[in-house]
């Protein structure tokens, strides 16, 4: 062995040495830190659900990870729970590892929602970018105790005049809207929803819609500016069982912390009926016991859990609001089915679309015999308080008498008045959409289908001619218009003054037909 080969062992060695004492004294700084992670295995999964075992003490309601693929714990059996998939099930087989997140479900919330579309994750549908919240809220959080809410009286104006001035709806309020397929129910919530004030967060859910309408109802939406002060929450048809059935209560959770800050907000949810199929088939896939129409025996539960969030927060928790418009579908007009009758029980009003009036070509088609807001006029502004207040059962009266004479038989005089102003009164409940009325403009209509001479204007020229009597009243007294825009009850002086305005329109609009007779 050459001297040169004993150097470079040499030096070998010396550089090793030198490295084990820099070892050892890096090791004698060092704290040991334990590291448990729990882990469990996929015993089955499938349509959206799988089963797992191994995880040791798994919570009801905690976030799971299967290989990249988020899932909710849905229910603890002895030696294994049952998950359902919150993302694309596909990669889920069998023997994939369980791993925990560390907390129960939550999703983004925060003003950052606002002008974005999310699905019931948070994560962006609009292409606008990731969403950059600063808080997140859990689905099922505790929820705000009776003795911390208010009674509804803070009137939510919808821009419709059959539901402002017959069926009112205020903020906190849970009013369904129900009706046979192509009643027009979205149609008309997407209305409201576009009518609001500037300070109403307004939020569209779709649940498991199909994705070609979402898109359609979106862009409405946009174009309309309701996404410069609302949101949308949406799935689709493709998307998994899991995350459909998420979405009511992820955009609830979203929308309830907006109104824990001091924010109204209006929630759509369109539409409950495929909400509860979904929850049946999550059922039926995870084994559960199911009852009346293979719905599970909890179906009632779930959609209580949720409507129940809507309220008036009391002045201690900010004195946020927030209002439920839940959809629901149903089965040539049969009111009484399983469905219906229980989201009828929970909430507070419904607001029924009828088939007939649709194809008769009355839009909206609210059929104002079986529409009922069981807040009424405690949640109208003072003035259309005043003037409105019989005006729903008046109608309900002509329905009655027209009743009467589709069979044949002879009405008195003063039973036909009734009913040639129920007509001028049904002309005026048509509205075209995207054309919502303020306060004031509702107020005006009231007080001129009060009055009696409306019964001599010709139906031909109704429209026109009621038009052209809010345009009068409009401008023959400014302020006091002004006044009723802001929901306050004006000089009665100056508010008659301004009646008799509007009547002389409609006065002038009867003298042909007088003239005739």
């Amino acid at each position: 062995m050459t001297a040169d080969t004993l150097t470079l062992e040499e030096r070998a060695r010396t550089v090793a040495l030198d490295a084990v004492r820099e070892l050892r004294g890096r090791l004698d700084h060092a704290k040991p830190v334990a590291r448990v992670t729990h882990v469990g295995r996929v015993v089955s999964a499938g349509d959206g659900v799988a089963i797992a075992t191994g995880l040791e003490r798994p919570l009801a309601g905690e976030l799971l990870d299967i290989d990249g693929t988020a899932a909710r714990v849905d229910a603890i059996d002895r030696d294994t729970m049952r998950l359902v998939l919150l993302g694309d099930a596909r990669g889920v087989e069998s023997g994939d590892p369980v791993r925990r997140h560390g907390r129960v479900l939550d999703v983004p919330a925060g003003p950052e929602l606002i002008g974005r579309v999310v699905d019931p994750t948070g994560s962006p549908r609009d292409g606008l970018g990731p969403l950059e919240t600063r808080r997140r809220a859990r689905v099922d959080d505790v929820v705000v105790p009776l003795v911390e809410r208010e009674p509804v009286s803070r009137p939510l104006r919808t821009g419709v005049f059959v539901l402002d001035a017959m069926i009112p709806i205020g903020r906190g309020q849970r009013q369904l809207v129900i009706g046979d397929r192509t009643t027009g129910k979205t149609e008309l919530c997407l209305d409201i929803l576009a009518a609001q004030e500037p300070d109403v967060v307004s939020v569209y859910v779709a649940i498991g819609s199909r994705g070609a309408e979402i898109a359609a109802n979106v862009e409405w939406l946009r174009r309309a500016g309701v996404l410069e002060r609302g949101f949308c929450v949406v799935t689709d048809a493709d998307d998994p069982l899991g995350l459909i059935h998420l979405a009511p209560y992820a955009a609830f959770a979203m929308a309830e912390d907006l109104a824990l800050a001091g924010r109204d907000v209006l929630v759509v949810l369109d539409d409950l009926t495929t909400h509860a199929h979904a929850h049946r088939s999550l059922a039926l896939l995870l084994g559960r016991p199911v009852g009346r129409e293979a719905f599970p025996a909890d179906v009632f539960y779930a959609h209580a859990r949720l409507l129940e969030r809507a309220t008036q927060l009391g002045s201690e928790r900010g004195g946020g609001s927030l209002t439920a418009l839940p959809i629901v579908e149903t089965q040539a007009g049969d009111l009484s089915a399983y469905i219906p009758t229980n989201i009828v029980s929970i909430t507070d009003g419904q607001i029924r679309l009828d088939a007939a009036l649709s194809a008769a070509g009355q839009i909206p088609a609210v059929d104002v015999g079986l529409s009922v807001s069981r807040v009424g006029g405690k949640a109208q502004p003072r003035a259309l308080k005043k003037v409105a207040g019989r005006l729903k059962n008046d109608y309900a009266q002509v329905l009655e008498l027209e009743v009467f004479a589709r069979f044949g038989s002879r009405l008195e005089e003063s039973a036909q008045r009734i009913i040639e102003r129920g007509r001028r009164v049904r002309e005026a409940l048509r509205q075209d959409r995207a054309s919502p009325l303020r306060w004031a403009e509702t107020v005006a209509r009231v007080v001129l289908l009060n009055d009696p001479s409306v019964t001599r204007v010709l139906m031909g020229a109704f429209r026109e001619t009621l038009a052209s009597s809010v345009d009068r009243m409009r401008t023959s007294d400014v302020d006091t218009w002004h006044r009723l825009e802001a929901g306050d009850e004006p000089d009665p002086v100056r508010l008659a003054a301004m009646e008799n305005a509007g009547r002389t329109v409609l006065v002038a609009a009867s003298e042909p037909a007088e003239g005739k007779r």
